[in-house]
Parts: structure tokens; sequence; C-alpha cells
């Protein structure tokens, strides 16, 4: 028998409810695997027969209540912990960045758009993509484009609700999330993870945060192929060395050059409608902006761009404006200014 037999066994027995049968398939395939030198999927197979045996024999109590009940409180539980389902718009055109970064997220997306060729052949899927580097420098968006490219419903997690005082609890939160995601084979985007997997060695965190990075390393090593978790920091030197390494894709998305700043104007105002009062001074402006991030740079222009309009009585009436050079760069010395106040507060 192939592997796809043993499958196709599963599936009928499964849905026949037949759990004899089920299991002795299982521990068929099981051996199949070791045969067939699959040690760590036999070994992972092997673990959740195990679990599921104990926890049936460990069952004393019967539940009281209907299926609809449990299943609504279970959707009542998550929907506490999730900020936003979403699907994406954003295309790879929406991201400037790297090259090299446009490479490996092309490479990604391909994968997973021949996921299947890939299993036929025993193939790893890659599938926990690991985005770092300053605040507004695009990880959220790449985030965004890679959902769009894959066309999957993305799951955007509620980091103030997963974690908990409780003891154990934020561990049982992180499993509802990654269960669900699971269910619909979507993608898991956790911002700020660095909250989650800190070092193990943090003195301050007891024994509670070592048992977090625990379960997210089971939870890592237990997911599917088809689905994908994402995860965003700006302090990718907090997460410990385990879940590090347990991140098939880790991309640095830094600060722009120059040629990443005009890019990112030209796409800002590429509909056509706006254009500079004094174009020869934009190479000045765009040395100006050197150690600014995208999400400061766009902010900016597009504040000068509305005071601009607003300041042209016939831009209002045509929607069509200059925009006012100067009070550009004065807005890009004051964002300059804001934030070194923010780095020595």
């Amino acid at each position: 028998m192939s592997q796809y037999d043993y499958i196709k066994d599963l599936a009928k027995l499964g849905l026949k409810n037949d759990q004899e049968g089920l299991l002795s398939v299982l521990n068929d395939l099981i051996e199949y695997s070791k045969k067939t030198k699959k040690t760590n999927f036999a070994l992972q197979l092997q673990s959740i027969v195990k679990d599921s045996i104990r926890e049936q024999q460990g069952k004393g109590l019967v539940r009281v209540g209907t299926p609809v009940h449990f299943l609504r409180e279970e959707n009542r539980d998550l929907k506490e912990l999730i900020i936003e389902r979403l699907t994406s718009d954003y295309r790879f055109d929406n991201l400037v960045c790297d090259s090299s970064i446009k490479e490996e997220l092309s490479y990604f997306v391909r994968e997973h758009k021949e996921l299947e060729l890939l299993q036929k052949l025993d193939l790893p899927i890659a599938n926990k993509v690991l985005f770092y580097g300053p605040s507004g420098c695009g990880k959220t968006l790449a985030s965004y484009v890679l959902a769009g490219e894959l066309n999957k419903l993305m799951i955007v997690v509620n980091l103030g609700a997963i974690v908990s005082s409780k003891l154990g609890e934020t561990s049982k939160n992180l499993a509802k999330v990654f269960r669900q995601s699971t269910k619909e084979q979507c993608i898991l985007f956790i911002d700020e993870f660095d909250s989650l997997g800190k070092l193990r060695d943090y003195s301050q965190d007891h024994g509670e945060m070592k048992r977090v990075v625990n379960t997210i390393l089971q939870l890592f090593d237990y997911m599917p192929q088809d689905s994908i978790f994402i995860a965003a920091t700006n302090q990718v030197d907090m997460i410990d060395d385990a879940l590090l390494r347990r991140f098939d894709l880790k991309l640095h998305l830094g600060l722009p050059n120059k040629s990443q700043i005009n890019e990112l104007i030209q796409k800002t105002l590429q509909s056509g409608k706006f254009y500079f009062d004094k174009p020869m001074k934009l190479s000045s402006i765009i040395e100006l902006c050197l150690g600014l991030s995208y999400y400061s740079i766009q902010k900016t222009l597009i504040n000068a761009i509305k005071r601009s309009l607003l300041s042209e009585a016939d831009g209002v009436k045509f929607l069509k404006a200059s925009i006012n050079t100067n009070l550009w760069e004065n807005l890009i010395k004051k964002e300059r200014e804001s934030m070194k106040k923010t780095s020595f507060s």
C-alpha cells in the first residue's frame, strides 16, 4: 500500500466513525512511515494517537449540554481573541522593499500554489514566516501582500486578549487560535510577537513565559502545511532562539534607501492628480528622508498633499493641486524632530 491508500482508508473509516478500524490503520501507517524513513512524521503521528488514547481514558465526567451550546461558547471565546478576519487586495506591486525580499516572498507564494506537487514528492512546505525590523517599515503590509497573493483569509490575533494573568491561560488561548486557523486553512498573523516568544532565561518571566514558548514550539511542530503562520516584531533579539529556528523564512524589513524612497513617492502619486511645485528639490528632500520609516515618509507626503490642496480654492474645486515642496520639507523636519524626542524619552 502507498501512503495515499492509507489516507483514503482513514477518510472512509473516519466518516463511518469506526474508531477501532481507524486506530488499526493509523498504526499501520506509522509502521509504513518508519519503513520508508519518514521518521519525524511517524513520531508525530504516534504522539497524536497516544494523546488521543490518554484523553479518552481520562474522561470520567460527562459534559452537560448540546454540541451547539459548546460551539457557541467556543465561538464567543474566539471572537475575543481575534481582532479581525480579512481578505486582502494587496499584491507585490504595493510593497516597496529590497528586491531580495520580494524574491523570497515570491518563492514562498509559489510553494503554496504548488503545494500538492511538493507534497507528492514528500518535500516540506515553508509555512512559518517572521518579519522583523523597525516600526513602519512594511511588516504588516508584507503580511497583507502574502494574503492577497495567495487569496487566503487572514486572522489577525488580538495580542491583548491572548495574554492572560491566569496561569496557563495564555497557552490555552494560543492553542485556540492555532486550532481555528488550521480548521480554516488560513493565515494566522501575530504582531509584536516578542511579547509571546521571549527568551526563556528572562528571570522576571518566571515559569509562565517558558510555558508559553514551549506551547508555541509544540503548535509550530504540529502545524499542517496548508496553514500559514506569520509573526512580526521590531525586537527580534528578544525572541527565544528555539522559536527563531522554527521559522522557515526570516526577513528583515529595514529603513528605505534613496531609490526605495523615490519608489514610495512615485507609488503614492501614481494617480497623477498631484505634482510637485518645485521638482528640482525632490533629490534634496529624498536625502532628508533618509533614516525615516516608509510610514513616516508617506504620512508627511500625504499631509503635504492635503494641506497644499486645502490652501488653494481651485484645488478643492477641481480635486487637483501642486504639492508645496517647502511645506513637505518642513513636515519631514518636524517628523525627524519628533522621532528624536521619542527615542530620548
